[in-house]
């Protein structure tokens, strides 16, 4: 994977564009590292207009994507524009040649309309994820991941997720020396992994009125998220029966009620792990869950790292090497590690 196309076109975000460039370009301050032929590919000598007002003229026609080890695709501006046919007809037939072929935050909108992704997983920031699952039902949209990998096709959240992308890339094909190396010259954290959940807060709708007694029952129990809250102790609050209580609770909010506790519970676990020293099983015990035993499994199935990787990726620990060096958590046996090798027809995703 030395020969890499970054694809361009009108409306392609500017700082996708640039991202593809300072992971691939070759520059003296990165000694040591393969010499990567980055390829700028687009309708030939035609000036692109790229976000936040630059141009710029491809130096390779679009054919030049067949002969690329990996096509990188940026994201856009413009959502609701359509794709030159010939943009889309060049990425069908670089994936029918065997490249492989990546994109970044919403690239995948431009996947799915080139038909590469029907079939397939996908994800794209979180707040564009809807828009890619309505426009584009056969495609399996994973808005809770940072990338996924399958079939040769890649797709990635926002921003920074798309330099986890890359840098898993280069990771793949040429080792975490080589990815540590190139995130060090970008001030980066080297690692993080394609299962990790997005690092968003699961929004809850405003109430209509400031003394609503779901409110009023949300926010006792926030207050005390180690009490081993049930859908009956919290009915009980609100005065309802449990019925009535989970029916209302669902229409509020989108979500049951201990769907919402466990989404609260590993909230607070990752601020706590973000912020505080608190050794697991503390952590665990504050949340509600009683011990990390208990916290492990749940936390790794909605954030997709365990604790101990999760506090590392944030804040580094004594031994590890944090986000200046290369990770503790890349280890080949890890969970996530496996879910985001090239051709792998697993992704993470989350669970209540």
């Amino acid at each position: 994977m030395r020969t890499v196309g970054c694809l361009i076109f009108e409306g392609v975000r500017a700082f996708d564009y640039a991202v593809i460039g300072e992971v691939w370009s070759n520059r003296l301050t990165r000694p040591g590292l393969p010499a990567f032929d980055l390829r700028v590919c687009g309708p030939q000598g035609a000036r692109v207009r790229l976000g936040g007002g630059l141009e710029r003229v491809p130096d390779f026609g679009l054919e030049t994507l067949r002969e690329c080890d990996l096509v990188v695709v940026p994201g856009m501006e413009r959502l609701n524009e359509p794709r030159d046919p010939a943009v889309l007809a060049a990425l069908r037939a670089a994936h029918e040649g065997g490249v492989a072929i990546a994109s970044l935050c919403a690239g995948a909108f431009v996947l799915a309309e080139a038909g590469l992704l029907d079939g397939r997983t996908a994800t794209t920031h979180w707040a564009l994820a809807g828009e890619l699952a309505r426009r584009f039902p056969a495609v399996d949209v994973r808005p809770e991941v940072l990338f996924t990998g399958e079939g040769g096709l890649w797709t990635s959240a926002g921003v920074a997720a798309g330099i986890d992308l890359c840098l898993h890339l280069v990771r793949a094909a040429h080792g975490q020396q080589a990815a540590a190396t190139i995130a060090r010259a970008m001030v980066t954290a080297p690692f993080r992994a394609g299962g990790q959940a997005q690092f968003i807060p699961s929004p809850v709708p405003e109430d209509a009125g400031g003394d609503d007694v779901l409110a009023r029952v949300r926010a006792e129990v926030l207050a005390a998220l180690d009490t081993p809250w049930t859908v009956r102790g919290m009915a009980g609050l609100a005065l309802m029966s449990e019925r009535s209580f989970a029916r209302r609770f669902a229409g509020a909010t989108g979500t049951t009620p201990l769907r919402w506790l466990l989404e609260q519970r590993v909230l607070l676990a990752q601020r706590l792990l973000e912020e505080t020293d608190l050794p697991v099983d503390a952590v665990a015990v504050r949340c509600g869950f009683g011990a990390a035993v208990s916290l492990r499994p749940v936390f790794v199935a909605r954030v997709g790292v365990a604790p101990r990787e999760y506090r590392r990726a944030f804040r580094g620990r004594e031994g590890d090497q944090g986000p200046a060096g290369a990770p503790g958590p890349t280890r080949e046996a890890s969970p996530s590690s496996r879910l985001a090798r090239p051709n792998s027809n697993r992704v993470s995703r989350s669970r209540s």
